[in-house]
């Protein structure tokens, strides 16, 4: 019995994982067709990928789209993605890219009933209250190499999960000495250990705020509390997370580094994609089971975004605006790279409004964050 492939929608197509769903996709075609895409600055990329698949359509949040060189139907900015969405005929959309700035998209998609791949956890951590509780099980799937993993665990488990547990390389800076980090530069946070991502995911990995962010994202899509919630630096990345369960049992999710098996198993659910002849096998004799703590006083950043996780209300969302500023005044040398959790610190302890009560108001603390953030990070500018 043939089957119709499912018609897939990527946002972020052109970033890394946007390749692993188009790997996989390229693996597949009589399971998945990639029909439509949409990506920021790299219009031609996005183009060109766009005519390797065949799509029908789609969206550049980059440059006026009429003069964008495709053949298919091509929309512009924010209300152009969201009009790709209710016209073209997509059954499963995958937003990767990172920020808030997908979160109406993703809502109107889960409003839709279509299914969603995300790997946008700001999106969770925002807007998961209100976007999480109108999707039907197994509707939104967790692409995020740790969450997939947590998912994975759960899948079809009837005991009550009594800790979640994500890991973490712990960056670049792991083990240098701590009176070092005043003294890191940009292109030295730019250097993750194992991931190639992008430029502000990969210095949130260096200051575990990543991690931080992603246990308040594993709160909201396992609706779990946060003291229930933790991670572990395990730094060879091989195990992804791993799930407590009540009886004391535990489970983790063990593979190669490749971003490409948790979309598999995104686009693929309930079933598994046959993906090994594909990866290069992890040898059992090349097994490290090796993890430790997270450092208080090197990794402030993680424990600032976990105390938000655990106040909740407007915290989550103003810590996601915060570190979106702290991070770029880094990168353009406006302050030390020790200086982004005193910056986080500052924003949420200064916050004395009320909680949000609607995506539009989580979003609105996302930018009051980032405002209450300028202000700090001039402020240490002038010191």
């Amino acid at each position: 019995m043939l089957l119709t492939p499912v018609r897939v929608g990527i946002v972020g197509a052109t970033g890394s994982v946007g390749k692993a769903f188009c790997d996989v996709c390229a693996l597949y075609p009589d399971r998945f067709k990639v029909v439509a895409m949409a990506s920021g600055r790299n219009v031609s990329g996005l183009v060109s990928l766009a005519k390797k698949f065949g799509c029908e359509a789609i969206c550049s949040f980059s440059g006026d789209p009429s003069v964008v060189s495709f053949e298919g139907r091509v929309y512009g900015g924010s209300l152009g993605l969201m009009e790709m969405i209710q016209r073209e005929n997509v059954q499963h959309w995958a937003f990767l890219a990172s920020g808030t700035q997908c979160v109406p998209h993703f809502d109107l998609a889960v409003s839709m009933g279509i299914d969603v791949s995300i790997a946008n956890k700001e999106s969770i951590v925002v807007a998961g209250p209100w976007i999480l509780g109108k999707a039907r099980p197994g509707q939104v799937r967790p692409v995020d190499s740790e969450h997939s993993a947590i998912w994975q665990c759960i899948m079809g488990e009837p005991s009550e999960v009594e800790r979640v547990i994500l890991t973490a390389s712990g960056g670049p800076f792991r083990d240098v000495p701590l009176d070092r980090l005043k003294h890191v530069t940009p292109s030295e946070a730019l250097a993750h250990p194992v991931w190639s991502m992008g430029a502000k995911i990969t210095v949130d990995s260096a200051t575990m705020a990543n991690k931080g962010i992603e246990c308040i994202e594993a709160m909201r899509l396992f609706d779990i509390p946060m003291d229930r919630v933790d991670a572990l630096i395990h730094p060879r990345s091989q195990v992804h997370g791993m799930v407590m369960f009540k009886d004391g049992t535990y489970k983790m999710v063990l593979s190669r580094a490749d971003m490409r098996l948790p979309a598999a198993m995104a686009l693929s659910y309930p079933e598994r994609l046959p993906l090994a002849d594909h990866l290069a096998p992890v040898a059992i004799s090349d097994w490290d089971l090796c993890f430790r703590e997270v450092e208080k006083d090197r990794f402030q950043a993680f424990f600032l975004a976990k105390e938000a996780g655990k106040k909740d209300g407007p915290y989550p969302a103003l810590y996601v605006g915060a570190d979106e500023v702290a991070v770029e005044s880094f990168l353009t040398g406006r302050i030390a790279f020790d200086q982004i959790p005193r910056v986080l610190e500052d924003v949420m302890s200064s916050y004395s409004g009320p909680a949000p009560g609607s995506v539009d108001e989580a979003l609105a603390l996302v930018e009051h964050g980032r405002e209450m953030a300028l202000k700090v990070c001039e402020s240490l500018g002038r010191l």
